[in-house]
């Protein structure tokens, strides 16, 4: 596509000194040239962002959400075409392709109605005798320029995360993609800046930076942001959040996330629960099914269950409609998952199912008995494996979700409300699920995590609330 030849920089598109190789992960065929941007490039999106930020600070709210609702019925006339070049460029099956951008259509037309609740309130200032007779009232305001940066293994749909808040708040952003899939977060700002022409609202409202981790650091270190807001993994995040301050930071980090099983609970659907969340997206989604933590009376009931019904997840070409896991997203990561099993298997873990590669593909992987100390438990694997873990009682299967350092999504099965209410109310993570899978999110909903599982919440809503800040007004009428 045209719009691939260059960055959407300044009022313009600017052209990138070089390209690489945008490969499709299945089997390494190139989809398209991507180009590379420089932290040169970036400083200029940067100046060319905040000398916008009046203009688009004052832009009504008519206009705000009508580009919104613009880009909104651009993406979804092309909606098949997002689909198949998501699959090529991250090696996702079509199935979850589809899942994306149907989220992708549900953020953007949630942003654009956001933007008609963005209101302040009255304050009671004569609650002391010195504010007798003053009038008081706050109102949100945009926080300013707004870097975001976005994960490769949702790149349009964590890129909508990031640009439709943004505008919706009256903020220009500056997104970064992954290196590894830029393509179609480039033809959303194709379409995001189509939209602002047509409703008079400058280009520079949303803008994009391609390249590596240099480019990135010479974004989020600009003293003239208002907020950077990052998707990724929680090394990375944590770093953003030191070269950023004293910035305000939006961090949706990884995690380990946890389903756990009670001895009260419908097995069947638990089985189900896992099949589903724990092999989507290949594995490569930060709040998939990774720790299994099942009452011991229940386990072996359910661990055959899932066994017996492993071979539901297809595996093979992404662009298959059945295909449930593939390549991951590039070698390095496939040759990491591998490594990571062999060491839990070295620590005492056994393989129940998969644990190897076939084709350059891992297959749906079971460990069981996977001890603390090891990144299959410890870290986010982000890949097709599955630890399971027996404990006593509900109350230490909840002790055992809190024992990491990692805070995102869990879930719980059971037909208890005490145990659900439990759960809600001990589990230390941003969301409680009950008899669903974790990977479980509505998109107009609070998400993020605690611990080092991040900072902040997405959801159009309170994305909006994290790039405005509020500004009192205090009148003492003449």
């Amino acid at each position: 596509m045209k719009f691939f030849e260059g960055l959407p920089i300044g009022a313009g598109w600017v052209p990138a000194e070089r390209t690489e190789a945008v490969r499709f992960p299945y089997d390494g065929s190139e989809v398209a040239q991507a180009p590379v941007g420089t932290p040169e490039q970036a400083r200029e999106a940067i100046d060319h962002a905040v000398a916008a930020a009046p203009e688009i600070a004052a832009l009504s709210s008519r206009v705000r959400r009508a580009v919104l609702l613009r880009v909104h019925v651009a993406v979804l006339e092309r909606q098949r075409e997002f689909e198949d070049l998501l699959v090529l460029e991250t090696g996702k099956p079509l199935v979850d392709c589809r899942v994306e951008v149907a989220r992708t259509l549900v953020t953007l037309s949630a942003a654009a109605e956001e933007v008609a609740r963005l209101h302040g309130e009255t304050v009671p200032l004569d609650l002391l005798p010195s504010g007798d007779g003053l009038i008081g009232f706050w109102t949100r305001k945009p926080i300013g320029v707004v870097v975001g940066i976005a994960g490769f293994n949702y790149p349009l749909l964590l890129a909508t995360h990031k640009i439709a808040p943004a505008i919706a708040a009256g903020c220009p952003v500056v997104c970064k993609p992954a290196p590894q899939t830029p393509l179609a977060t480039l033809w959303l700002l194709h379409l995001v800046r189509e939209a602002a022409e047509a409703e008079g609202a400058p280009a520079e409202i949303a803008q994009l930076v391609t390249g590596d981790a240099a480019v990135g650091s010479a974004l989020v270190t600009d003293p003239r942001l208002g907020a950077v807001s990052f998707t990724g993994s929680a090394a990375v995040g944590h770093r953003i959040a030191r070269d950023a301050a004293p910035r305000k930071t939006l961090l949706e980090l990884g995690s380990n996330a946890a389903l756990v099983v009670a001895e009260d609970a419908d097995l069947d659907a638990a089985a189900d629960a896992v099949l589903r969340g724990g092999f989507y997206a290949s594995g490569q989604a930060c709040i998939s099914v990774q720790r299994l933590i099942v009452v011991e009376s229940v386990a072996q009931q359910l661990v055959s269950r899932v066994l017996d019904r492993l071979g539901e997840v297809v595996v093979g070409d992404p662009r298959d409609e059945t295909t449930r896991v593939s390549a991951l997203i590039d070698s390095k990561s496939t040759q990491r998952v591998l490594e990571w099993i062999s060491a839990a298997t070295a620590a005492g873990a056994r393989v129940l199912a998969g644990g190897s590669e076939v084709d350059g593909v891992i297959q749906p992987t079971v460990l069981a008995d996977v001890p603390d100390g090891v990144d299959c438990w410890d870290e986010e694997i982000f890949g097709p494996v599955v630890c399971v873990r027996t404990v006593s009682s509900v109350d230490e299967a909840l002790d055992v979700v809190n024992a990491s350092r990692y805070g995102l999504h869990a879930s719980v099965f059971t037909r208890s409300l005490k145990t659900a209410f439990d759960a809600v109310e001990r589990l230390q993570v941003g969301g409680v699920v009950v008899n669903e899978v974790p990977g479980f999110r509505s998109d107009v909903m609070p998400y993020g995590g605690v611990k080092d599982s991040g900072a902040g919440r997405e959801g159009p809503r309170f994305a909006i609330e994290e790039l405005t800040v509020t500004r009192m007004a205090v009148i003492r009428p003449a």
